[in-house]
């Protein structure tokens, strides 16, 4: 076990984790919300330290994301546990692991560097903290990042955001890009389905852009939860408000672990959604996994196709210094050489 970042001791013996948007005041011998931080003697340890559970090198369009060096590798590596508790988790196998065996099953720890080893060994270009939410095992993510960045590789997290203001300061010097799941627009849907409330997600978007930290914004379209005009047109007013230029995902559910009898979202369904997007401002909407369908990146002042993609794949993408080549318009996003 490794001491944990961001923690204050109380007089009690308790402790404060402030590392996620729960804050959970933590008594002895007792464990945080995400299962990973535990209170021994009054001292916060992170039992997460190491413990990679897959691994994998992925295209860096599958986080997704699209205008973060398109057509590049990155090294993608999960820890288990989260501070969520969403009952159509595509990744619950590993995301609520502890529930089901407490854990077992999780390799021999790795240390940061050999993660960075393995990432340049794959000939990947960046490390990706993703199918798990990487916030709760911040101090393996923190040095992995600051040995990735020595090495020259990048650092991403896919994350449900629900970080807060201390943790982000912390990881922003390391961290490139984040991909954040912005799963409904209403606060009743985040406390029935995830256990959180909807405020820390969207504070954690407009941090994490005004640190000019690339981002880009996926929702996962549930038929009858979160998939109304008006909810799917409030998220894209919300994005745009911040930044017409952060790219959103709009992306099908397919029944999952405690969402079985729910119904697969029709493409109709999000296809409608991505020209809400648009029609609201917002200059690139993503129809996240319809094969054939809304992937491509256009210029959206000409229209002029500057990076086509199909499933994972991607084309060179034709921006020249960060700008349209046909119209001259700036494209938002981090398109040099890697």
């Amino acid at each position: 076990m490794q001491e944990a970042f961001l923690y204050e001791k109380c007089a009690d013996g308790t402790v404060c984790c402030n590392l996620c948007a729960h804050r959970c005041h933590i008594f002895l011998n007792k464990s945080g919300f995400c299962g990973v931080r535990t209170n021994n003697n009054g001292v916060l340890y992170t039992t997460a330290y190491g413990n990679v559970i897959t691994s994998a090198a992925d295209p860096i369009e599958k986080k997704p994301l699209y205008h973060f060096f398109p057509g590049s590798k990155t090294y993608s590596i999960a820890l288990p546990g989260c501070n969520f508790r969403c009952g159509f988790c595509q990744n619950w196998e590993i995301s609520q692991i502890k529930k089901f065996n407490n854990g077992r099953g999780c390799r021999h720890p790795l240390e940061p560097a050999m993660i960075v080893e393995s990432a340049i060994k794959s000939q990947c270009d960046s490390i990706s903290f993703t199918y798990t939410e990487p916030v709760i095992f911040m101090e393996y993510a923190f040095e992995t990042a600051r040995i990735a960045r020595d090495a020259g590789l990048r650092s991403v997290f896919v994350s449900n955001g629900y970080l807060t203001k201390e943790a982000l300061e912390l990881i922003a010097p390391f961290l490139d890009a984040c991909n954040i799941d912005l799963k409904a627009f209403t606060d009743a849907f985040y406390i029935k389905h995830c256990k959180a409330h909807l405020q820390p997600v969207l504070d954690s978007i407009e941090r994490i852009y005004k640190k000019g930290i690339h981002i880009e914004v996926t929702t996962l379209v549930i038929p009858g939860e979160n998939d109304s005009s008006e909810e799917l047109g409030g998220i894209a007013d919300f994005i745009c408000g911040i930044s017409p230029d952060i790219p959103w995902h709009v992306s099908r559910f397919f029944p999952r672990y405690e969402f079985l009898n729910h119904t697969v979202t029709p493409e109709k369904t999000v296809m409608d959604a991505v020209k809400t997007g648009l029609e609201k401002g917002l200059h690139y909407v993503y129809a996240g996994n319809i094969q054939g369908r809304g992937n491509s990146t256009l210029c959206f002042k000409c229209q002029k196709e500057l990076v086509n993609r199909s499933g994972n794949s991607s084309t060179r993408p034709e921006v020249k210094d960060g700008k349209c080549p046909s119209c001259g318009t700036d494209i938002y996003g981090v398109w040099g050489t890697v």
